[in-house]
């Protein structure tokens, strides 16, 4: 997305955002942009968000699907401005896609309520969640028995935030909806999501 004012030059980054145009701070200059939801599908580590993704990719689907932890090599999580970048880094590809009228559905596990407070948040004309969660029997067998996952506190953390998921109706600011998948297969998890997406936008 080009942000550089054709009208005088301006090529600082902040821009006033109205509606679905943006507006020069400089000379008060006008131009359009797309404006659509990003729409996260969320849930604790080893739930299944990327094997969800996968089956997803495996459809003729009309949204572009991505993996946020390809960024996760880059990042410190002890560093609180680490991660507010990475999640900046996300929403600011996503407005890029945008801009060819594709929605974008990222998987993500954390960092949910940063997402308001970040520049390109400004973009989006909503931010939709769909949680994933799964009771605490089949949690641990997914990853234990479906990802080798050995490390108990690994395992004790995603059972924790799970339940977050189940307990609550948003993180922070960024509120979520629930899909339970317990008993179902990864094409019926897919199946839910598509439908998700399509039941939120008219794409």
């Amino acid at each position: 997305m080009i942000e550089i004012c054709s009208n005088c030059g301006n090529y600082e980054w902040d821009k006033e955002i109205i509606e679905n145009k943006l507006r020069c701070p400089k000379c008060g200059a006008e131009w359009e942009f797309k404006s659509l939801p990003l729409l996260i599908l969320t849930g604790c580590s080893g739930v299944g968000k990327t094997t969800t993704a996968i089956e997803i990719m495996r459809r003729k689907v009309d949204f572009v699907v991505l993996d946020a932890d390809i960024f996760t090599g880059f990042i410190n999580w002890d560093d609180e401005e680490s991660c507010n970048k990475w999640v900046e880094i996300i929403a600011n590809i996503s407005k890029d896609i945008i801009q060819s009228g594709t929605l974008v559905l990222w998987t993500m596990a954390g960092c949910l309520d940063r997402f308001p407070k970040v520049y390109n948040s400004r973009y989006f004309s909503e931010i939709i969640c769909l949680a994933l969660v799964t009771d605490e029997d089949s949690l641990r067998q997914r990853m234990q028995e479906g990802r080798g996952i050995t490390d108990e506190n690994w395992i004790d953390s995603s059972c924790d935030y799970n339940r977050y998921f189940m307990e609550h109706t948003q993180v922070g600011d960024t509120k979520y909806e629930l899909l339970d998948i317990s008993m179902k297969s990864p094409k019926e998890v897919a199946d839910d999501v598509i439908n998700w997406v399509h039941g939120k936008v008219f794409v």
